[in-house]
């Protein structure tokens, strides 16, 4: 089939590995062929349109998929079957700089693990960017305490994704990322060198200053808005002008 057909609409034809992906992912009950899950697809897409329209767009829907056009994995699987499961594969969980509750604007991590589970729950895939959360050996003032980092409540994060069974026939699946101006950058690059976690794929948000820093071989200063604690500061740990402890 060349390029030309596609582009007129005539219907693409089902390759051995499709229908071997189709059987194993997203068939469902007595469904066996291409058409069937498309059919089901395009009905439940339909059903969002308005009642006079939805037969037109049902065929539409239809017509999509056979022109080559391939639904995200989440509709393919879940779309017309009745059940609580996210048609969308990929969310972002905010995740802030307490145990449990709000803090400024964000769920606290305990708080996120389980908005996270939920929504791995319905088959969702979820990713976490820590850099918010202290880093460790920094000061907790209300409990006298010294915070444990990033790195280690990932741990939690990880366990959940473990245990929680996802929408579907697969597990949850996640994305951490964590500044490269954060204190604790070199522990995430050591867990994620040595395999700690299991359950994330992670990345580094790299800043232009950093880059910038890169290029003209400066040294670069990892910052946070957490107080370090004493022995920390006696290091020499300090309080910069924008308000952020190097």
């Amino acid at each position: 089939m060349n390029a030309n057909e596609n582009m007129f609409g005539k219907p693409l034809p089902a390759q051995e590995v499709a229908l071997d992906v189709l059987c194993e992912k997203y068939a469902k009950g007595s469904e066996t062929t291409v058409e069937a899950i498309q059919a089901r697809v395009a009905r439940a897409l339909a059903q969002y349109e308005i009642p006079e329209l939805r037969s037109a767009m049902e065929e539409k829907f239809l017509w999509a998929q056979q022109a080559g056009f391939v639904p995200a994995g989440r509709i393919n699987s879940a779309a017309g079957m009745g059940m609580k499961a996210t048609l969308m594969n990929c969310f972002v969980q905010p995740v802030g700089d307490a145990v449990t509750g709000w803090h400024d604007g964000l769920p606290g991590i305990y708080t996120a693990v389980a908005e996270a589970a939920e929504t791995m729950r319905r088959g969702g895939g979820v990713g976490y960017d820590f850099s918010a959360i202290r880093p460790c050996g920094s000061k907790v003032k209300g409990t006298h305490s010294r915070a444990s980092g990033p790195v280690s409540y990932m741990e939690v994060f990880d366990a959940s994704c473990k245990t929680v069974e996802s929408a579907g026939a697969r597990r949850g699946a996640q994305m951490g990322v964590l500044r490269i101006d954060h204190p604790d950058i070199e522990r995430f690059i050591s867990a994620k060198h040595s395999g700690a976690f299991t359950n994330f794929n992670l990345s580094i948000a790299v800043t232009d200053a950093f880059m910038l820093a890169l290029a003209a071989g400066r040294s670069f200063e990892l910052a946070h808005a957490a107080e370090p604690a004493d022995d920390q500061i006696d290091a020499g740990a300090f309080l910069r002008e924008d308000g952020l402890w190097v």
